[in-house]
This record gives C-alpha cells, structure tokens and sequence, in this order.
C-alpha cells in the first residue's frame, strides 16, 4: 500500500493541512511514500520541479499490482500519476478534497469528473457529494468521509472551561478575499447582544467596518500557521458561513457548502467548539446528528437563538463536541474511511 508525498504550497492554508493529515493517517494504516519527503517550500516554480521529479521517481518505484491512495485535485500531476498505476496495473483509492466544478471554477464538469472516477474507489465528504457523483453517472463505489481529521499531537485545551459570561464569543477562522466573507461587517449593524465575534486569519482590513471599532462586537485576533492556530482560538462557538450576506449563504461559495466539508468545521471541534453552521450546509447533518453545534437559516436570528439556549443544553454540545475530538485528533475518520474503501475494492 503506496501514496506519494508532495510539496504543500503555505503553512496557513487549510487544502495543505488537510492533505498533510490525510498522510498521517494513511502511515497509521501501514502505507509507505514513494515520494520525496513531504516539504513546505513557498515558490511555486521549486515546488512544482520537486513535485514532478518526486512523482516520476515514485512512479518508477511503484510495484506491479499494488494499492495507491491519490488525492484529489493534485494540481499538474493527476493525469501523470493515474496513467504510471494503470500502466503498473495497481488499485487506485482517492480521497476528493475539492471538486472544481462544483465551486464554478470549472465548466467542463465531464472533463474534471474523468480525472476522479478513472479510480477503483472515491471517497468524498458527505452523503450531499456522493448523491452528485451518483447523478453524474459514477459506477464505481464511494465512500463518505463524514468529517475531515485535524491531525495533533497536542489536545487543545483552552476552551475547556465554560464561561459564566452572558455575552457568547463566536470564532471564525479563514482568509478574508473579496466575496468570501463580506458579510462579517454587517455583524455591527444587526442584534448582537448575545455574541461578538473573534477573526483569526489573512487580509483583515478593518477599513471595512461599519461602525466604529469602539462600537464594533468584531475582534480582529490576527493569523497563524494551519499547525498552530488550534490553540489561539479562544471562543464558545465556531462560525461556519460563506458569501456576502448573512441571509443565507449566497453566491458560488454558498451553493460549494451544499456539496463541501469546510475544514474550518474540524478545526473548531478539535479547538474543542461547538459550530454554528448555515441549515442548508451539507455537513449540517453531521453537526446536529452528533448534537456538536446549531444549524441557522438566517443570521439576523442567531442572537434569538443563543439567548434562548440553555446552559444544560450548550453544556452537552461540549461533551459531545470531545467525542469528535478525540477522533479527528488522531486521524481516524479517515483511517476509516481508507478501510471502508479497501473493502468496496474489486479483486
């Protein structure tokens, strides 16, 4: 059982993390790298003449008929990597951390969806994304993660004492682009006497607010590397929410969280966190299933809803939030998952 490591672009980008954890867990399950070491470097150009010569070297060192666990997207080398297992005729599981068509960044959804079905077994993030493989036409077996790991060595351990404050503070994690979250300024300037709201991560710009920082129930914490930010956050909550309202999650980047597991919804629980998240979200069944967080249709109602719960009630969603913790800690939802997908695979 094979998989090759690559190059991961930015410490402070999330798609890295999640596929560094998904390495972890597959050394758990036995497989080895044929690549080169797993690195960080920061250019592009490097980074790219490592992953190509890592790859072709792995490629070569391949034996005939094995197991190789790919990820998907693997940026310029999919095809190249696909084509040296078929050639060495090996059983090919992949782990769809982004589907680009999906996030409308792709039009050819025929052409994007070759690229992840020429495997023996998919597995993807909820039952929402294998129901959309399944209308595409997908024959072969797929798994459902359920949650990406936050792999750590450490438990975070600073939320878990429970504040007696009246006034809940709400986390939320991730760079701050034109369109992705716009619709944190207009916090100030709804119902918010049950929350403020804690930002951590890149391009802030406080120029943006609608009131002023004085009045502001926004607290800008500043950015931290994926392996470390774990342990800065201090909140009650965790905020999963995309687009440029806070009617509903609007836009292609809210249609995406109908289909996608935010990684930001695992850093959270491991911070140990209950999560607040859109209704309409398709990891939204997993966090009310498991009674780990609220799900919300509007925003303009959540200071409603966190005024009405109670104490016993927010008290469970901890306990329950630990259950999960202990598991994503360690990598086990994906070890799981590359199980389940041993198990689906055709002799």
């Amino acid at each position: 059982m094979y998989y090759i490591s690559r190059n991961y672009k930015s410490l402070f980008n999330a798609a890295g993390k999640a596929k560094t954890d998904c390495e972890i867990s597959l050394e758990h399950l036995g497989f080895k790298n044929l690549g080169f070491k797993q690195s960080s470097i920061p250019s592009s150009a490097l980074g790219t003449i490592k992953n190509f010569f890592g790859i072709s070297i792995a490629l070569l060192r391949l034996p005939f008929k094995s197991v190789l666990c790919t990820q998907y997207p693997n940026n310029k080398f999919r095809k190249l990597i696909v084509f040296g297992a078929k050639l060495k005729r090996c059983k090919i599981i992949t782990i769809v951390h982004d589907v680009r068509s999906l996030k409308g960044r792709v039009k050819d959804v025929k052409a994007e969806l070759s690229k992840i079905i020429c495997s023996d077994v998919i597995i993807v993030h909820n039952e929402s994304m294998k129901t959309w493989f399944l209308e595409q036409g997908t024959k072969i077996p797929i798994v459902v993660l359920g949650i990406f790991d936050y792999v750590s060595d450490k438990k975070p351990i600073q939320n878990e004492a429970i504040s007696e404050e009246k006034v809940y503070r709400i986390a939320y994690a991730g760079g701050f682009g034109a369109g992705k979250n716009a619709y944190i300024f207009d916090f100030d300037k709804i119902d918010n006497s049950a929350y403020n709201l804690k930002l951590y991560g890149i391009g802030f710009d406080s120029n943006k607010r609608k009131v002023s920082e004085e009045e502001s129930v926004i607290f800008y914490e500043g950015a931290f590397p994926s392996d470390q930010i774990a342990y800065k956050i201090e909140a009650d909550f965790g905020l999963v929410w995309d687009g440029i309202s806070i009617e509903t999650c609007s836009g292609q980047l809210g249609e995406y969280l109908k289909y996608n597991n935010p990684h930001k919804t695992s850093l959270y629980l491991l911070c140990g966190l209950p999560v607040i998240v859109w209704n309409k979200a398709a990891i939204a069944p997993f966090i009310i299933e498991n009674n780990i967080g609220v799900g919300v249709a509007n925003l303009a109602d959540l200071n409603t809803i966190l005024k009405n719960l109670k104490k016993e009630d927010y008290k469970q969603m901890k306990t329950n939030v630990l259950k999960v913790q202990e598991q994503l800690m360690y990598g086990k939802f994906v070890e799981t998952a590359v199980k389940t997908a041993f198990g689906k695979m055709k002799n």
